[in-house]
């Protein structure tokens, strides 16, 4: 039955959008122009009761199509003209009007939000559960990308303490590899451990689609829980943009971003780097953190964590054209980073290490291609190349136990503690990892007819990963094993806009296939000869997905939302082949994980009640999983050892609902606040031999299943001097408690968690210069996360902002 579904689907639609696709509309094109005549370029153009936008040329000329007869107002902005707003009337098959506009001085960076205000709308409109998190105001303080991430409705960002800790992220009850994340469509697993979300600072970022449960085709990947899309600012201009911050366990963070783009050949260079240290040596205490005494008793501690220091530098320079006949974009670059990360425990967090640490870099070549109109009108390819190479070692050579305030253990009769293995995680290594990687990704959008669309989209990853381990007897060190991973996604989905835009529907269909390949050199003892022999294990899987998203808009503020997916995710690198940096161990067999995922909902936009304004969503979800990947748990907190492989835990399943409600007062009060909660169990009754599973019906551990954020904003203008503004931040977050393991006792359990923060910023009257300072977890309550690891404490935070534009 399930076989036929997608099969119907597209052919319910494909009836109706038929039906549908009789409306009358028309395009609109032209040319903007300063009064002297000089074209105006990279203009922005808004239809506001349409959302539809676009961007003049660097000729000045734009172009709307597919507008419904009628008349609307056209909204013009951009830094260099006096914002405005102009009657348009769309009558027939093509419309045509020059607009003059006068130019403007420097612009309060409030009036740039046309562009970005319009493509939220227009994605959280599509019928896929997707939110968009726009960070210019928060780029002016001193949070990470994660942070904003975390605030934001049914996302929990899973972090194992500080700054630079591992981190996952669960979006509705599915977490990990589940959920993808990508920079500008392509993975971020391409960069490497040096490289990750908090490497790349708001003030870079224009803004972060977050889709849930189902993945739409220009994402061509197995991402099966859901996806995150970083998009990077595309400045076309010359700007400057740097920031410096420092707080609290000596923490330093400092990026910067610039732009040259030459008006006549449209030639391009873009730069951007960052530095982020930190001690991360903040206090850690309760049942959690405990030294064990030389007699076996423990002695709850409260302590600084002192083997958890790290530091990354990172920077990218693009070269190229932007905006010319043959090309929107061809760009050139090249992406360098460093990591160095101390490892404080294992996966759980009693006992502390010393002297483990790791170091990784990545080396990326990318070329970057995008052209509308390509070959005959309508017509839109894509194409993005990366060429990686990631290096990274593991070191762990320190024999001696220590406890929490990092003095060496002793035993009863006086002597020092020897870890049982000879090292803080196991036997002693110093173990090289050196990975390969290509990723490739291209595709086609064409515009078939008014309100249809066909994208294509195809994603090749390779991964050639070999090890070497310095510890190891010499001649084993000659031997070195391989670890090869291919995989290949195919998306092809179908786009119609029916009832003058109100109907929105997608239609996709998805082929996955990966192929591994592991071998391990070893020596066998032959007729008394050693002899080196190749352990190796091969496989090579495909199989099919499909899914929809409808959304039809009841009345214009206010739109239902359905989207559904058969979802499928390969074992991602780490998981098949392990990761000693992470404590993960192989597992070869594991399987690919399949989920049917469902969401419904609906989204009130903001309506405008005098000075007022209020929005609203709420969607319901269910995530139906067979051969879920986890990782391991472990109920015994206390081993030595604490590494542990991914699994496959049959099924499970996930009801729960998520819902955000906006309000704004004046446009100078902003409040926000959202919730979600899920329920995610253990859905496999009997084993093979028909014996009821222990956790059948249990909520699945180390998962938080309720979630409450709060934000709240306030405005002052001329507060201290004119044109100055004064921005006022709360932030409160709730996690209800929850297990760590199978075991539901109260030692494996974390305490409910209420974190605050507050914040302040002034923007001088330029505009160009910001200085910010925060308080987070003002009331310095503890904060846990993955595995009970707690996270920092009460810290304060100084951030400088300063933004040149057109020097």
């Amino acid at each position: 039955m399930k076989k036929h579904i997608c099969a119907l689907a597209f052919f319910l639609v494909g009836i109706l959008s038929s039906y549908l696709s009789y409306s009358q509309t028309g395009s609109l094109s032209g040319k903007l122009t300063f009064e002297d005549g000089t074209p105006i370029a990279f203009a922005t153009l808004l239809i506001p009761n349409l959302k539809k936008h676009t961007l003049s040329d660097e000729k000045g000329n734009y172009e709307l199509s597919s507008i419904p007869f009628g008349s609307y107002q056209l909204e013009i902005g951009s830094l260099e003209i006096e914002k405005g707003a102009h009657n348009i009337q769309i009558d027939k098959a093509k419309n045509e009007q020059v607009f003059v506009i006068k130019r403007a001085g420097e612009r309060l960076l409030e009036e740039v939000l046309v562009q970005g205000e319009s493509v939220k709308e227009e994605i959280e409109e599509t019928g896929f559960a997707v939110n968009v998190i726009e960070t210019k105001k928060a780029s002016l303080q001193s949070l990470q990308t994660n942070d904003l991430l975390n605030r934001s409705v049914g996302v929990k960002v899973r972090q194992n303490g500080g700054l630079g800790a591992a981190v996952s992220y669960n979006l509705n009850g599915m977490s990990g590899n589940s959920v993808r994340v990508f920079i500008d469509g392509i993975p971020l697993a391409t960069y490497g451990n040096s490289f990750s979300l908090n490497s790349i600072p708001p003030a870079l970022i224009d803004r972060i689609e977050i889709y849930k449960g189902v993945i739409p085709a220009h994402l061509a990947d197995d991402a099966l829980g859901g996806a995150i899309n970083v998009i990077l600012k595309k400045s076309v201009g010359t700007n400057l943009t740097a920031s410096l911050s420092y707080g609290s366990f000596n923490t330093q963070q400092a990026n910067f971003s610039g732009s040259y783009r030459a008006p006549k050949s449209g030639f391009t260079v873009k730069a951007s780097g960052f530095y982020n240290y930190s001690d991360n040596d903040y206090e850690v205490w309760g049942k959690f953190v405990r030294n064990i005494l030389p007699n076996g008793r423990y002695d709850y501690v409260r302590a600084k964590r002192f083997n958890d220091g790290y530091q990354s530098v990172g920077g990218l320079v693009e070269v190229g054209f932007t905006g010319v006949k043959w090309a929107d974009q061809f760009l050139i670059g090249y992406n360098g980073s460093d990591e160095y990360k101390e490892i404080q425990h294992g996966t759980y967090m009693t006992i502390p290490y010393k002297g483990r640490f790791s170091e990784s870099s990545s080396q990326v070549l990318s070329l970057n291609y995008r052209k509308s109109d390509f070959v005959t009108k309508g017509l839109e390819l894509t194409f993005s190349g990366m060429l990686s190479k990631r290096n990274q070692v593991v070191n762990d050579t320190v024999r001696w136990n220590y406890d929490w305030f990092g003095n060496m253990s002793y035993g009863l009769n006086g002597q020092p503690i020897l870890r049982p293995s000879g090292a803080q995680q196991g036997a002693p290594t110093i173990n090289h990892i050196f990975r390969d990687v290509s990723t490739f990704r291209g595709g086609f959008n064409y515009d078939l007819a008014e309100n249809h669309r066909v994208v294509l989209s195809h994603m090749y990853y390779q991964i050639d990963r070999e090890e070497r381990d310095d510890m190891r007897p010499a001649i084993e060190r000659e031997f070195i094993g391989t670890r090869d991973l291919v995989k290949n996604v195919t998306a092809l989905a179908y786009e119609f806009n029916g009832f003058d835009s109100r109907l929105k529907s997608n239609l996709f269909g998805k082929f996955y296939q990966q192929k591994i390949d592991r071998m391990d050199p070893k020596l066998e003892n032959q007729n008394g000869e050693m002899v080196k022999v190749e352990d190796r294990v091969a496989s090579n899987r495909h199989t099919t997905g499909c899914g929809w998203a409808l959304s039809f808009a009841v009345k214009p503020k206010f739109t239902i939302l359905t989207s559904a997916e058969k979802a499928v995710r390969m074992p991602s690198e780490n998981e098949i082949f392990g990761s000693p940096g992470d404590n993960i161990v192989e597992n070869i067999g594991i399987r690919p994980e399949i989920s049917n995922n469902l969401n419904l909902g609906f989204r009130a936009l903001p309506v405008d009640l005098s000075q007022h304004k209020l929005s609203l969503y709420v969607s319901g979800f269910v995530r139906d999983t067979k051969d879920k990947i986890v990782q391991r748990i472990n109920p015994r907190m206390n081993d030595a050892v604490q590494t542990d492989p991914f699994e496959n835990l049959g099924k499970t399943k996930s009801i729960g609902f998520e819902g955000e409600v906006g309000y704004t007062f004046k446009g100078n009060l902003n409040v926000s606040l959202n919730v979600s909660k899920f329920n995610t169990v253990f859905n496999m009754q009997h084993d093979p031999n028909g014996n009821e599973y222990t956790y059948y019906n249990q909520q699945l551990p180390n998962e938080p299943f309720f979630t409450v954020n709060t934000t709240v904003q306030y405005a002052l203008n001329n507060l201290i001097q004119d044109k100055s503004v004064v921005n006022l931040y709360y932030g409160f977050g709730f996690v209800d408690r929850f297990y760590t393991t199978w075991l539901e006792i109260e030692d494996f359990r974390t305490p409910r968690q209420f974190i605050q923060d507050i914040g302040v910023n002034y923007v001088f009257p330029n505009k160009r210069f910001v200085v910010s300072g925060d308080i987070r977890n003002i009331f310095d309550q503890q904060a846990y996360d993955n595995f009970a690891v707690q996270k920092p404490g009460r810290g304060f935070y100084l951030k400088i902002n300063y933004t040149l534009n057109n020097f």
